[in-house]
């Protein structure tokens, strides 16, 4: 009886879970990883070794993807209401990870001085990519305690404190682009939530007095340079201006060679020969453009963008208040990245290092998003129940009483 019943009763567990499955999000992230996979092999095919088929960069990042979606396909399949009662072991482990940066941290060949990454030797990890999903936890459970209180002082300047510390914090490893986008995280959740204009006017008021602050105590010549240069050009020498805005005017150079239809994959000229610095990761976005110009690179604003929409679709969906949060968190976070990472190529913005979601090179990137991607499908599968509850914590002893 045993025998006859356990595989019918495997093959029905698995066409209620292919039912509840959302497809289409999962569809769309498969196609738009291929799509990078595949302008990361043509950013790295010149440098190919003889008899090599794959650089290792494309193979980290094929790797990631894989490992990626299968976390996806499994956190999927878990209840997300129970991943958020962990929200405070989620939460102090990376921040645990991003504390370790200080003594143990690594930078890039371009920025030594900073601290963003672990070097295992063998791979690299940056925590700030897994810091981003912490915080969408644990700010969407602290939005979910405040609930319909949020605009009373106390607990709005509770939420700012939450919300300042993580983007601090990645600030002093060195990582401006991270921080910008737990700045945007935090923006777009607190608007989610049903703050007050007033709070936002007087966020701004705080920011714009903060500013002196930041450029003198915590930003590098570096960081500095890069912003005059594209912004205050006029406030650098020659050589200085050259110097910093040399990656992002190869890449301008490079998407506006490829016009209308592209050079062709495998065949651009800049890629190719390397002409733009970290073209496989930061500035991916000008091999999209050059080989494959405008129609390339509308298809690859267009997948990221219906990617955000069904996010946002599934958050409006969802049963929880804390769902409909972790879902527009995780919107803002990849939108936040590829404007951010766009405008950078395009010479519209500093060039901040920030990577461009589901394209650009990188284990710790790639893998991360599809963890932020597994938690949203999870969101979708329990909606499918058609169970509507109140899920909000109650005489839970948190930080935030």
């Amino acid at each position: 009886i045993i025998s006859k019943e356990l595989p019918m009763n495997i093959l029905q567990a698995i066409k209620r879970g292919l039912k509840t499955t959302d497809k289409l999000l999962m569809s769309l992230c498969l196609l738009t990883s291929l799509f990078g996979v595949l302008m990361v092999y043509s950013a790295t095919y010149s440098s190919l070794e003889d008899g090599s088929l794959i650089s290792r960069t494309t193979l980290v990042m094929l790797l990631a993807v894989i490992v990626g979606v299968a976390m996806c396909i499994v956190i999927s399949f878990i209840d997300y209401e129970i991943v958020l009662r962990f929200w405070m072991i989620i939460g102090g482990v990376c921040l645990l990870m991003m504390l370790l940066l200080f003594p143990f941290g690594s930078g890039t060949a371009d920025r030594p001085d900073a601290r963003t990454w672990f070097d295992f030797k063998v791979i690299n990890f940056q925590p700030s990519e897994l810091f981003k999903i912490a915080f969408i936890i644990t700010f969407a459970v602290h939005l979910d305690y405040v609930g319909e209180d949020i605009n009373k002082l106390k607990n709005a300047l509770l939420l700012c404190v939450h919300g300042g510390v993580p983007a601090l914090l990645v600030i002093l490893t060195g990582d401006l682009g991270s921080a910008l986008v737990f700045v945007s995280i935090f923006i777009g959740m607190m608007f989610a939530s049903g703050l007050a204009a007033r709070y936002f006017a007087a966020a701004g008021a705080v920011i714009l007095a903060a500013v002196p602050v930041l450029w003198f105590a915590f930003f590098s010549d570096f960081q500095k340079g890069r912003i005059l240069a594209v912004y205050a050009p006029n406030k650098l020498d020659t050589a200085l201006y050259k110097k910093y805005i040399f990656q992002q005017q190869q890449s301008v150079n490079a998407i506006g060679s490829g016009r209308f239809f592209g050079r062709g994959f495998l065949k651009g000229a800049y890629t190719q020969s390397h002409s733009v610095p970290v073209n496989d990761s930061d500035m991916i976005f000008s091999v999209i453009g050059e080989e494959l110009g405008f129609v390339g690179a509308f298809a690859a604003l267009a997948l990221i963008a219906l990617i955000i929409v069904k996010i946002v679709f599934v958050g409006k969906q969802a049963n929880t208040n804390m769902g409909s949060l972790i879902c527009y968190g995780t919107a803002v976070m990849i939108g936040s990245q590829a404007i951010m990472n766009i405008g950078m190529c395009l010479k519209l913005l500093p060039c901040i290092g920030i990577t461009l979601p589901f394209f650009s090179s990188g284990g710790s990137s790639n893998l991360c998003i599809y963890i932020a991607i597994g938690l949203v499908m999870s969101i979708y599968r329990n909606s499918q129940r058609g169970e509507v509850t109140n899920f909000r914590y109650n005489r839970i002893s948190t930080p935030f009483n």
